[in-house]
């Protein structure tokens, strides 16, 4: 049973963002009330999720060593007119990792719970209504249950299918394979995006920025396996397959300014880079600020810290939002890939505070000034209809 004296958190949705914030918040105040409502039977879905070192906050670095799965001390990536060596840290963290976690975490906590199975009716700022009638009163709910309720934009889509591979021999990556693109393009920005998880197990999932939603997995899993069987990983066994399809908008103007709850967290409440599909920069940011008003949840959304960060949110996600319209509209499908060799030009520093979102007035100028990439039509652009 819960203490009803102290300040509750319930969290509606137990994906990335409230898995966090429930890690955060149990990690600063121990016997915080946090209960995590998940519809399925188990947390955290089926995904692979994964972030720059550089993403992390300071507050946040004891919460993420225990997260992160996998660690690599660089990256590369290639292009047509060559590979390059990223040296930033990168790591990556599994749905099945993170929701052991999870658990174990709540069941130790004097005053945590996590509620599979269930169904949730209604939400309002005062708690929220299962299915059946049962009521759950909170000083701070969470809703953050994932893309499907975001609301609609004009936008472009990140499409992935990914196979966790056991090899018959060692696949010989010391690192992640961030982004491949000397691969044949095929209905937009197409990519093979890899990483070892041991000297024979590897992800490795083929990645395209589309304008169309459409993800037939049966072509995409053959694809992928013939991609695997040309750079000479010859599978053993299919661990564990991942698809999705990532909005990209380019209309909207990010995170709301909330004076009441819920809150909206996670992809339901625009907390992701809108130019990458990324969502742990923003999910670790706001789950840092949830955490440090733990004391007083219900207090938080008229909050200068939280006021500051949502206004940093919504300034990133306008010019991510930018490129995206210029990516999309102002470029064709067939050489988007030449905006990613550009970027990967960039200077180190640039590229960590690009993927973080938090690009300073001189970084965008640098990303936009120049020779446009091969394609651009200023015209298309200003249209803002979709090039296919």
């Amino acid at each position: 049973m819960h203490d009803t004296t102290g300040p509750a958190l319930v969290l509606v949705g137990g994906g990335l963002q409230n898995a966090l914030i429930a890690l955060a918040t149990l990690a600063a105040r121990p016997h915080a009330q946090v209960t995590v409502l998940e519809r399925d039977p188990r947390p955290c879905g089926n995904h692979t999720w994964s972030f720059h070192a550089t993403d992390v906050p300071d507050a946040l670095r004891p919460v993420i060593e225990r997260v992160a799965e996998h660690t690599w001390p660089d990256y590369d990536v290639q292009f047509p007119d060559g590979p390059r060596r990223v040296e930033l840290g990168y790591a990556s963290v599994s749905s099945e990792h993170l929701a052991d976690l999870l658990t174990r975490t709540l069941a130790d906590a004097p005053h945590g719970a996590l509620r599979t199975d269930t169904e949730v009716v209604a939400l309002d700022a005062g708690g929220v209504t299962l299915a059946g009638g049962e009521r759950l009163p909170a000083d701070l709910v969470v809703d953050a249950r994932g893309p499907g309720h975001a609301p609609p934009a004009a936008r472009g889509d990140q499409k992935f299918y990914g196979l966790e591979l056991a090899l018959d021999a060692p696949h010989g990556l010391e690192r992640p394979l961030l982004m491949d693109a000397t691969i044949e393009q095929v209905d937009g920005f197409r990519f093979i995006y890899a990483l070892p998880f041991g000297p024979q197990r590897l992800l490795i999932e083929d990645t395209v920025f589309s304008t169309s939603a459409e993800l037939d997995a049966g072509p995409w899993r053959t694809r992928v396996l013939a991609e695997a069987e040309a750079r000479g990983w010859s599978p053993a066994q299919v661990l564990r397959e991942e698809q999705g399809v990532l909005p990209m908008p380019w209309s909207g103007p990010g995170p709301a300014i909330q004076t009441e709850g819920p809150l909206r967290g996670g992809y339901h409440g625009g907390w992701f880079h809108p130019a990458t599909g990324y969502s742990m920069p923003h999910a670790m940011r706001l789950a840092t600020i949830v955490a440090r008003h733990a004391e007083d949840p219900g207090a938080l959304l008229g909050t200068d810290d939280y006021l500051r960060l949502v206004r940093r949110e919504r300034k990133q996600a306008r010019f991510a939002r930018f490129l995206n319209r210029l990516l999309f509209t102002g470029v064709a499908a067939d050489t988007r890939w030449t905006v990613f060799q550009r970027f990967y030009r960039q200077p180190e520093s640039l590229i960590a505070r690009f993927y973080a979102c938090t690009l300073t007035p001189l970084d965008r100028a640098r990303m936009l000034v120049g020779r446009p990439p091969r394609g651009f039509s200023l015209r298309s652009a200003l249209s803002g209809s979709a090039i296919q």
